[in-house]
């Protein structure tokens, strides 16, 4: 069987993308993106300058491709967790919220090089603005799974929850072993349980017993 011209020529193209890809995850972990240089990136790949600029731009693209990889593949990560979940039957939402924030926890384990790289404040002009509107967009999403409606304490219960996650996601990111990054993420799984407000008594509190009426004057009840 042959293949056909087409097919060959998206498999190469693919193949170039991915080894440049690779290529600048090696070199922007290691540099950061200031400091990592294009020739550098070409060299590891193995391929020319006028390939990297053909197929990304330049180093800004390069390093966004990867950001945009790596957010990707915690939505789809995150999403199947949550999927999976209620195939097996959870319903409770923050449950849900549990599944999919452990996803990327993991993931933040995994791939915690590139977490290190996004997380450390370098990249391009305009990198930071892109980096607080996805945020924005994950607490709007948090809170649709969380079940949250309009009110301020359901967003400011989307939004702390949302930074626990990402504030452990940092961490698991610096842990030495994998062991220590799955403490971190028993111990954020357990501090989201105790943090959601979203879950109301089911029975309002008892309020506490009227003082009678001679403490109330101020005088002492009969002897």
């Amino acid at each position: 069987m042959t293949r056909k011209p087409g097919g060959w020529e998206w498999s190469r193209t693919a193949q170039t993308r991915t080894s440049m890809l690779r290529a600048a995850r090696e070199v922007f972990t290691e540099h950061g993106f200031t400091d990592a240089g294009v020739a550098d990136v070409v060299e590891r790949a193995g391929l020319s300058i006028g390939s990297l600029y053909h197929h990304f731009g330049g180093k800004t693209e390069l390093f966004l491709a990867l950001w945009e990889g790596h957010q990707a593949e915690h939505e789809e990560n995150a999403a199947s967790a949550v999927a999976k979940a209620r195939q097996e039957g959870v319903r409770d939402p923050l449950e849900l919220f549990v599944a999919g924030a452990r996803a990327f926890l993991e993931g933040s384990w995994e791939r915690r090089d590139l977490a290190r790289l996004f997380m450390d404040g370098g990249g391009p002009p305009g990198f930071e603005l892109m980096r607080r509107t996805r945020g924005r967009e994950w607490v709007r999403q948090n809170g649709v799974l969380l079940g949250a409606g309009g009110t301020s304490l359901d967003r400011l219960t989307a939004a702390v929850l949302t930074s626990v996650i990402g504030e452990a996601g940092r961490e698991v990111a610096t842990c030495d072993s994998e062991a220590e990054a799955e403490r971190i993420i028993e111990a954020a799984i357990e501090l989201i349980r105790r943090l959601d407000p979203l879950r109301a008594p089911s029975t309002p509190a008892p309020s506490p017993p009227a003082p009678s009426p001679a403490r109330e004057a101020g005088s002492e009840p009969p002897g």
